[in-house]
């Protein structure tokens, strides 16, 4: 199953889950069970079993989950915080894609409320490559390539989502990086001919982490950030929208990146409880 699919999914309870079975397919139902264990499910497919999880447990929500978000929409946003924002749009239709979707709940007042945005990148072969007894580099004599930087393209969205969340108290934004590039503890490899590598997680030729903490303040990686915190500044206090950075050198399993996103869903439910009261 790929995540090519276009379609939005919308309703609650088991209408929902039936609705994202016909869409989706089966895949999605075990995310927490037989499917756990896999890597290669798509983040559409894991964020589809979360929502399935969520109309579940709040069976009195509607939820609905996108598959992207118009520009247009995150400009009439900031133009309703400040007549100045919001003006520049060259592309009409201009989007965003989030590999997961974006996940909403329908608040009290009729509003969608994002309550979960997931992402998943992979940068780094080396340790597939090293185990597989493969060289490197311009003349294939090297153990290791010196890392790229396409992860840093993850900023746009990121800031896309949080000028269209300037006015909630929570930002529910989680990526998952995967790969040699973001490796967080050092280790030693074996190649087929016996010989041992050993991989330096803090290598400034391998490690791609730094190149994405300005999205979390520099605070640190594995953990939910959901909430929003205030800090002071010199005489200004600044309300900080954290992206929450989940980095391992193996590929993140469908069940860690569902568990951890559910996580951060009902975090962002329990900050907005009182904006779906008698939710309709």
């Amino acid at each position: 199953m790929s995540d090519s699919s276009g379609v939005d999914l919308k309703g609650k309870g088991q209408a929902l889950r039936l609705r994202i079975q016909q869409e989706l397919g089966g895949g999605p139902l075990t995310i927490f069970g037989a499917a756990a264990q896999k890597h290669d499910l798509a983040m559409r497919e894991v964020t589809a079993g979360v929502l399935i999880k969520l109309a579940e447990e709040f069976p009195h929500l509607e939820f609905r989950q996108r598959v992207s978000v118009n520009k247009k929409e995150i400009n009439a946003k900031l133009q309703s915080f400040d007549q100045r924002l919001g003006q520049a749009l060259f592309v009409d239709s201009a989007s965003i894609r989030p590999d997961g979707g974006v996940t909403e709940v329908l608040d009290k007042n009729g509003d969608w409320r994002i309550i979960l945005v997931g992402e998943s990148k992979h940068q780094g072969n080396d340790i597939e490559n090293i185990l597989a007894g493969i060289l490197q580099g311009k003349n294939k004599d090297q153990d290791f390539m010196t890392a790229g930087n396409a992860i840093e393209r993850m900023h746009k969205n990121v800031l896309e989502i949080r000028n269209y969340m300037m006015d909630e108290r929570h930002f529910p934004y989680v990526v998952f990086l995967q790969g040699s590039n973001f490796a967080i503890e050092s280790f030693e490899l074996t190649r087929p001919d016996g010989r041992v590598v050993k991989f330096e997680h803090h290598s400034g030729m391998l490690n791609r982490i730094d190149r994405v903490t300005a999205s979390s303040f520099s605070q640190k990686i594995n953990s939910n950030y959901c909430e929003n915190i205030i800090v002071k500044a010199g005489d200004h206090h600044h309300m900080l929208q954290t992206v929450s950075l989940y980095c391992k050198h193996d590929p993140w399993k469908a069940g860690e990146m569902a568990e951890i996103m559910l996580v951060v869903a009902k975090t962002s439910l329990k900050l907005i409880a009182i904006d779906l009261e008698n939710a309709k």
